[in-house]
């Protein structure tokens, strides 16, 4: 199955690897494809990722404090959050379909 991002999804995953680049150059493309391995493996075995909330489930990006927080839909597994693990618990509930 494959996995769609919410767009604010996108776009903190993107201003993550941004920081992660201004403090240590290469360190926001190893966010990047921790991100993309984290991705896969949801889109392998989604069900694998422990339930946070209702039907929410999350993963964490391995090397960094960062977990993906999705969705299992019927035709698609949704990406509701690439969420610091450390910041603002809950802000991406405004997310969900």
């Amino acid at each position: 199955m494959k996995a769609i991002f919410h767009p604010e999804a996108s776009d903190e995953m993107i201003a993550s690897a941004r920081l992660f680049e201004e403090r240590s150059e290469g360190l926001g493309s190893d966010f990047l494809a921790a991100v993309e391995e984290t991705t896969r493996r949801i889109e392998r075995f989604p069900e694998a990722g422990p339930i946070d909330r209702a039907n929410i489930r999350k993963r964490l990006v391995s090397g960094f404090p960062f977990t993906i927080l999705y969705e299992i839909q019927p035709d698609r597994i949704f990406v509701a959050a690439v969420m610091h693990q450390h910041r603002r618990p809950g802000y991406w509930r405004d997310r969900l379909e």
